[in-house]
């Protein structure tokens, strides 16, 4: 149901805002309680029965399956830095509407991230932004903390604040009452020191939510008793959201069936992704790499996404048939596409860092290894060096960099398709299939949407398959 105008243009009527009820729950820093105040939240409003459609500041894969867990609804990003701002507020106006409350998750700190902060996006839609404020070795101190995010960018209303990590009545009682002294955001609740409630994490981040033994009735139970729900969704009511510039339709160039790789170990898609290619004309056939024997009958083309392939070599390398009719796809020239995880899987094998080896597809004649530290992490622009599945030479997509793990050099003989923005060449492509490190959000290039519908159509390629050279790997 499409949000309720609410004010309009007086020159040419225009609708210029809309009432959504909606917020952004943000931190003061990671690892402040941020995401478990937030499913506490979305769990406790759909246990009242109210419709809630969740939201991810940021390109993170794993909040959002956790925001899907606990309301029913696919959790959308919204990333400006990615994505562009009129992107992002044609996604949000898109999904949210005004007989649901929209919950946007922040990402770090609210202003960490420039401008890609969830302080430039509460900016942007005008949400009430609630804080989430760990006092755990705090107390009046709490209050000039407060006061700084308040005060920090006169653009944003700070309408109420979370305690988090609260030892005692008496700590309680001193964080409260010098808020009240020195601050404008109305203290919504707080929550005590459990660590029945934690989420677990590892070297990607939190668990994924079909992972998680999420123990939700205990986090709604706390919730309810010490959040003030009513006033929450008050505050939520005020908001006043601008209303997005129209977006031009994405038409279908065709019809393919895609093949995507999707179970435990190819997990990290971004839902607009997949929306933008079933507008294109693609019908999206899941399969698992883990688990099918067979590929999907009479697909045109692959996609292998991100997630935990290391985590699963072992299952994955004992899946002969299915890596086997993957490297036979490609050397037909059949179109694939593949990013991080999913390229992880290209290759010739995964080495993990205690030493073990586990064969995979063998498309890239390279091993990726594992390491004990973070390789790359950031955001990305890739400029296209020739015509290929994501569009024309010149072109520049957006996307986001997040590993633990690198490849052996990759031989000259395989191409490198874009340039990113830190001087790299990468998008290596080989016969019909392309890879590479950077999750690519298409939301601020559509067109690349398209391309890959139209590539996929197109069929194999006619001359012999070009193997790959000799590996370099040891």
């Amino acid at each position: 149901m499409e949000g309720k105008f609410v004010q309009s243009c007086a020159c040419c009527g225009l609708a210029l805002m809309m009432s959504l009820p909606s917020l952004l729950i943000a931190g003061t820093q990671s690892g402040c309680g941020k995401t478990t105040v937030t499913l506490g939240i979305m769990a406790a409003l759909r246990q009242r029965g109210l419709s809630v459609q969740p939201f991810k500041c940021g390109p993170d894969f794993i909040d959002p399956s956790l925001h899907l867990l606990v309301t029913g609804r696919v959790s959308r990003n919204l990333d400006i830095r990615m994505c562009g701002p009129d992107w992002v507020r044609q996604c949000f106006s898109r999904h949210a509407d005004n007989q649901s409350i929209s919950v946007i998750e922040g990402a770090m700190g609210l202003f960490d991230g420039g401008s890609g902060s969830a302080a430039e996006l509460a900016a942007l839609l005008k949400v009430p932004v609630l804080l989430v404020l760990d006092v755990r070795s705090m107390a009046e101190s709490a209050a000039a903390v407060l006061r700084g995010f308040e005060t920090l960018d006169p653009r944003l209303r700070i309408a109420g604040v979370i305690f988090n990590q609260v030892g005692s009545a008496r700590h309680l009682q001193l964080v409260s009452e010098a808020v009240r002294r020195q601050c404008r955001a109305e203290i919504i609740g707080w929550l005590p020191r459990e660590s029945g409630i934690s989420l677990p994490s590892r070297h990607l981040g939190l668990h994924m939510g079909a992972e998680v033994e999420l123990n939700r009735q205990r986090l709604v139970s706390l919730i309810e008793e010490h959040v003030d729900l009513d006033r929450l969704l008050a505050l939520a009511g005020e908001a006043q959201i601008p209303a997005a510039p129209p977006a031009a339709p994405l038409e279908p160039v065709g019809k393919v069936r895609l093949g995507v790789a999707w179970d435990e170990a190819f997990c990290f898609y971004y839902q607009d992704n997949l929306d933008l290619l079933q507008a294109a004309g693609a019908e999206i056939v899941r399969f698992s790499p883990l688990h099918d024997k067979a590929l999907p009958e009479n697909v045109d083309g692959l996609y292998f996404g991100g997630g935990y392939p290391e985590l699963h070599a072992a299952q994955l390398a004992a899946n002969h048939t299915l890596r086997e009719q993957v490297l036979a796809f490609s050397r037909a020239g059949r179109p694939v596409y593949a990013e991080c995880g999913g390229f992880m899987y290209l290759c010739e094998a995964i080495a993990d860092s205690e030493g073990g080896r586990h064969e995979m597809a063998g498309v890239f004649p390279v091993t990726a290894r594992m390491g004990q530290r973070l390789r790359r992490l950031g955001y990305r622009t890739a400029e296209l060096r020739e015509d290929c599945l994501l569009g024309p030479a010149g072109g520049v997509l957006h996307g986001h960099e997040f590993h633990y793990s690198d490849i052996d050099p990759m031989p000259d003989a395989v191409r490198r398709i874009y340039t990113l923005d830190d001087g790299r060449a990468e998008g290596y492509l080989l016969n019909r299939t392309l890879a590479g490190y950077v999750h690519l959000h298409w939301g601020g290039s559509q067109e690349a949407a398209r391309g890959v519908v139209k590539g996929m159509g197109a069929g194999a390629i006619r001359e012999p398959p070009l193997l790959p050279p000799q590996s370099s790997s040891l």
